[in-house]
């Protein structure tokens, strides 16, 4: 069975529950993975309150779960449980073990034991190495504060150049999808990459744990892509224009993504706070038409798209036309609202009414944004204010590879290219 891939490549349970009977958090999460693995969906579901009965029915916690081996092989044991405390809430990982990887259930209960999120993403890897005590660079830890509707701020790191402040800035927004600061892919860490690398350069950069990631439990019921994303790179830009070390005038934003679909929203909304734009590999077109293309490039890898293969793609077809019509339809665990929001973007207007400098960067082997997307910013944005950059051997990491790509690329070891980020210090040191 072939893997069917979304713009979201990891699997969110993220809604409210309710009451439980009392009982130790890693009990309570081992009890519920362990009905998930006897195949007792209904037991599972009965943990549930009625609005994650809603959200998640046993059929589709069914389809949900057993889709993890088709995508990961054959499920191995378990490891051990860890527990900690945030924001009032008591967090219980339990890593997963599968032939081709290990996953992490993160499960998020409250003070009542009521189970408040539940998250499978991939384990982490481990810590990056700090930088060396000779290295040109310091990183400090750096809290992004807490934003309109949360009241939760969140942690990352601010990689400051030695020597005389204050630098230009620039602030790292994830792509989709829940992200740790390093915006980490198997082995790949492309924000740890850019960040280390720019300020080698001169150039402080500060990436955050997004939000999905950090605090799943504060998306319960209806979200919108602010919430999810754009307000906390606004409060992230406006923590960094009060810092001292920084120069308030030369603060830039680099989308990854569907981050970089948004950085004009960004701008638009840190009230004169930027100076510039990056947008690496950003798309243009739905994002829901995106998702369909990607699945089906996926799909049809090994050069045929099977009978089987069709009925994953029809499905996801009927799928993306139910939340675009319904707003209390979900995909991907994602409310329609949320879908219907970012269908309404338009990256290039937002870009173009920013009157920022831009500079663009695309690679030649993205699958996931492709060259359409890179076409449609050329035809869209023109001036001296844009600048646009392409590299034909890389892909949707700003990594270097050969040969048609796939996400089982992500999981050898690479590095953001040199060029590319010459490329973006360059151009931020000549915008003054």
């Amino acid at each position: 069975m072939k893997r069917l891939t979304g713009w979201v490549a990891t699997l969110m349970l993220m809604v409210s529950a309710g009451a439980v009977a009392a009982d130790a958090p890693a009990a309570l999460a081992t009890r519920l993975l362990d009905h998930l693995d006897a195949g007792q969906y209904v037991a599972a579901e009965a943990l549930f309150s009625p609005q994650m009965k809603a959200a998640v029915p046993a059929d589709k916690l069914k389809a949900v779960w057993e889709s993890l081996p088709a995508q990961m092989g054959a499920a191995g044991k378990r490891g051990d449980a860890s527990s900690s405390t945030e924001g009032g809430y008591r967090i219980v990982v339990i890593p997963l073990d599968y032939a081709n990887g290990r996953l992490q259930a993160r499960i998020v209960l409250d003070s009542n034991d009521q189970i408040a999120g539940f998250l499978i993403q991939p384990a982490p890897a481990a810590p990056a190495a700090a930088p060396a005590a000779d290295a040109s660079i310091i990183e400090q830890d750096f809290d992004v504060p807490a934003n309109g509707r949360f009241n939760s701020g969140l942690p990352g790191t601010l990689a400051l150049p030695k020597g005389s402040s204050p630098f230009p800035a620039l602030v790292l927004v994830h792509g989709s999808g829940p992200q740790d600061r390093d915006e980490t892919v198997g082995p790949n860490r492309p924000f740890l990459d850019i960040a280390r690398g720019l300020a080698a350069q001169g150039i402080a950069v500060l990436r955050y744990e997004k939000r999905t990631h950090a605090r799943p439990q504060d998306f319960t019921g209806d979200f919108s892509i602010d919430d999810e994303t754009s307000n906390d790179a606004v409060a992230a830009v406006s923590a960094l224009a009060g810092n001292a070390s920084i120069d308030p005038k030369r603060i830039y934003v680099l989308g990854h993504s569907q981050g970089g679909m948004l950085a004009g929203r960004i701008a638009a909304a840190s009230n004169g706070k930027v100076a510039g734009l990056v947008l690496m590999a950003a798309p243009v077109r739905p994002i829901l038409d995106i998702l369909l293309e990607q699945n089906h490039y996926m799909l049809g890898l090994d050069g045929s798209i099977s009978a089987e293969d069709q009925l994953q793609l029809d499905a996801l077809e009927t799928a993306i036309g139910k939340v675009r019509n319904d707003p209390q339809a979900t995909l991907i665990n994602l409310p329609g609202r949320f879908w219907q929001q970012l269908e309404q973007i338009d990256p290039v207007a937002d870009v173009r009414a920013s009157n920022l400098p831009a500079l663009l960067l695309q690679g030649g082997r993205d699958f996931q944004v492709v060259d359409a997307e890179w076409q449609l910013w050329k035809q869209g944005l023109h001036g001296d204010r844009y600048t646009f950059k392409h590299y034909p051997a890389l892909n949707h990491l700003g990594i270097a590879g050969e040969g048609k790509a796939s996400l089982e690329e992500y999981q050898r070891p690479g590095h953001v290219d040199v060029g590319l980020l010459d490329d973006i210090a360059n151009w931020i040191k000549a915008q003054g």
